[in-house]
């Protein structure tokens, strides 16, 4: 019977477990972790009974896809939730802007700048489904829908800066400018728009939902359905080489390119191995997850009913910030982006009080300690927040590494999105799963379509070995 080992049980590894194993592969995953699910772990972190996501909390991209479609997750336990305003952007006196599941609300709420967010959004959000059964493949294949995926692209490749030229009110350019941040790039540099495009566009098609009773509910599900299929799953395993493995048919990696290269050694090929040490990581992230005194008190109206809440000021704020971060110095006003995943499932609530999820972008590796800059900004919009704080856990940038090991300095998307690597990562091939190693591959967020709990990394990853097996 062909077997698979699986090294590590984010969603990814267990996206390429299942895959696999669905197809009848005898498959083992270890997890050097005493739990699985990588970034889609929660934990009660401030008070007793409050439901924390320990890294990622919204889901976009997770709702329809290949890997979705195959494999019902709602039938093992996975209940998605929405909150009525997807994402919000609060500015100063109140001010601010919303994005909803409808482009029409989204763009009535931006007064003269909404006719020109539908001309962005609208049709792409009518033809994403095309779209994204091309972007979440690896870059170098014939494009299924051309059409669709020109006009995709033709926005994706302008920096920020560029592309929010197409809008004069701040409301409209900083709803974008928050969006677009999730890149954690300079909003000058090219293709620096892709992820807010993609992002921004999903919002209106899929909306942006939570999993019921935490993420981790995205890992449990996934775990009951490979042990319906026979599979095992070991926890506290750490895999140091291939030898610790016994020889299976296939060796599925869900590791940052640097763990892959140590566990697979000298079997990997010189032009492989070097392009793999070039794979550059971006920024960091500084978390702090909050018990709260009932809501967060937002000036904007609005944002008190959205799940994420973007806060750094205007375009020109993020956009500095961005920079700052990006050249290795932390600014005084960071970008951070505030979870409000109470909004869309109560269940995570205990009476009056919530929790609260806001992590602050910082210089990858970065040693400092961001929670009072972090407060500072929520405060600004929020006015008596630091009154309502019950409880903190603070996760610093070496907490996030040693909480996740594929968050080199911090880099909880697993590789820096400069242009390059956007468009091909870990590197340039046909296969960018395969580590020339026979039967070997990578599957973390560090491959084609890079980061989310979507499982694509896995499911692509897997069905490489699928041909590799049938030929």
């Amino acid at each position: 019977m062909t077997s698979a080992v699986v090294v590590g049980s984010g969603p990814n590894g267990l996206a390429a477990a299942l895959t696999l194993a669905a197809e009848g592969v005898e498959v083992t995953v270890l997890e050097a972790a005493d739990e699985v699910g990588g970034g889609t772990r929660s934990s009660e972190l401030t008070l007793p009974g409050l439901v924390h996501d320990d890294c990622s909390g919204f889901h976009p991209l997770a709702v329809d896809t290949p890997f979705s479609r195959r494999f019902d997750l709602a039938a093992h336990g996975l209940t998605w939730r929405w909150a009525e305003v997807e994402y919000s952007h609060p500015l100063d006196a109140g001010r601010g802007a919303a994005a909803y599941r409808s482009v029409t609300r989204t763009a009535t709420g931006l007064g003269g700048d909404g006719a020109r967010w539908t001309r962005v959004f609208d049709g792409l959000a009518v033809r994403f489904d095309g779209i994204t059964s091309d972007f979440l493949r690896p870059m170098l294949h014939v494009p299924r829908h051309p059409l669709k995926l020109a006009r995709f692209g033709s926005l994706s490749l302008l920096p920020v800066a560029t592309l929010a030229r197409m809008w004069s009110t701040d409301e409209a350019r900083s709803l974008f400018a928050g969006v677009a941040a999730h890149a954690l790039r300079p909003f000058t540099s090219p293709l620096s728009s892709a992820i807010g495009v993609a992002l921004g566009t999903a919002a209106h098609r899929y909306g942006w939902p939570v999993a019921e009773g935490g993420s981790s509910a995205i890992a449990r599900a996934m775990v009951a359905m490979l042990e319906g299929c026979g599979a095992k799953v070991e926890t506290g395993v750490t895999v140091e080489s291939l030898a610790q493995l016994g020889g299976p048919d296939f060796v599925m990696l869900d590791t940052a390119p640097e763990a892959a290269l140590r566990i697979v050694g000298d079997r990997v090929p010189t032009h492989i191995a070097r392009a793999l040490r070039r794979y550059r990581h971006g920024p960091g992230v500084f978390k702090v997850d909050f018990a709260t005194d009932g809501e967060v008190p937002w000036l904007h109206a609005e944002s008190r009913r959205a799940g994420t809440v973007h806060v750094g000021g205007t375009l020109e704020e993020i956009g500095l910030a961005e920079r700052e971060v990006n050249r290795g110095r932390m600014p005084d006003r960071p970008f951070v982006l505030v979870g409000q995943q109470y909004v869309a499932d109560p269940s995570r609530s205990v009476g009056e009080a919530r929790p609260l999820y806001a992590y602050a972008q910082v210089p990858n590796g970065w040693t400092g300690d961001a929670t009072p800059l972090i407060e500072a900004q929520i405060e600004r919009f929020a006015p008596g927040f630091r009154d309502r704080i019950l409880a903190r856990h603070v996760r610093s940038v070496a907490g996030m590494e040693a909480h996740n090991p594929n968050y080199l300095g911090g880099d909880v998307v697993t590789g820096a999105n400069d242009p390059l690597q956007l468009v091909f990562r870990p590197r340039v091939a046909l296969d960018p799963y395969s580590l020339g190693v026979p039967g070997t591959y990578l599957c973390s967020a560090a491959t084609p379509p890079g980061a989310g709990a979507h499982g694509m990394c896995g499911w692509n990853a897997a069905q490489a070995a699928l041909r590799a097996l049938r030929r």
